[in-house]
């Protein structure tokens, strides 16, 4: 009996890394089952995003750093708002990596970058700032304010 459940134990553990695997090779639909969904800039490119979402990247030279914590906890307690407005986050505490998403957009130290669904930085900010602020900002470009506009004549 013993046997059979370390047989068990053995079979089924590789299981949910399948999935995280299947699922890193897609992170478009991982972002779209679970928009709370928090990814590296090395499991992910800019371009995974275009047109699609809005990436919010939250860099650091480290993750303890106490506003990288800061940032992260400020996302994550209001997601829901993120992901009315169809926002992705991204982080990078890992300056040695030099991530594609590091190249880009180059920051010093602590940086907080939103794009807008076309590629383009709307916003770059070296401190946190929280999720009321960016969704102002957010609310005040353009191609948001189309979705807006079209979310109203649907209904």
């Amino acid at each position: 009996m013993k046997s059979l459940a370390i047989f068990a134990v053995a079979v089924l553990l590789p299981l949910p890394a399948l999935a995280t695997d299947a699922a890193s090779q897609d992170p478009v639909a991982l972002w779209q089952a679970a928009p709370e969904t928090v990814f590296t800039a090395q499991e992910v490119t800019l371009a995974d995003f275009q047109w699609l979402a809005r990436p919010v990247v939250v860099f650091a030279d480290t993750s303890a750093d106490p506003r990288f914590r800061q940032q992260i906890e400020l996302l994550q307690a209001r997601a829901a708002d993120l992901a009315e407005r169809d926002v992705v986050i991204l982080t990078d505490a890992d300056p040695g990596t030099m991530s594609e998403i590091r190249k880009q957009l180059r920051p010093r130290g602590f940086m907080l970058a939103v794009l807008a669904k076309d590629g383009t930085v709307a916003l770059r900010k070296p401190f946190p700032w929280d999720v009321r602020e960016l969704t102002r900002a957010i609310d005040k470009m353009p191609l948001r304010q189309q979705e807006v506009r079209d979310r109203r004549a649907a209904e």
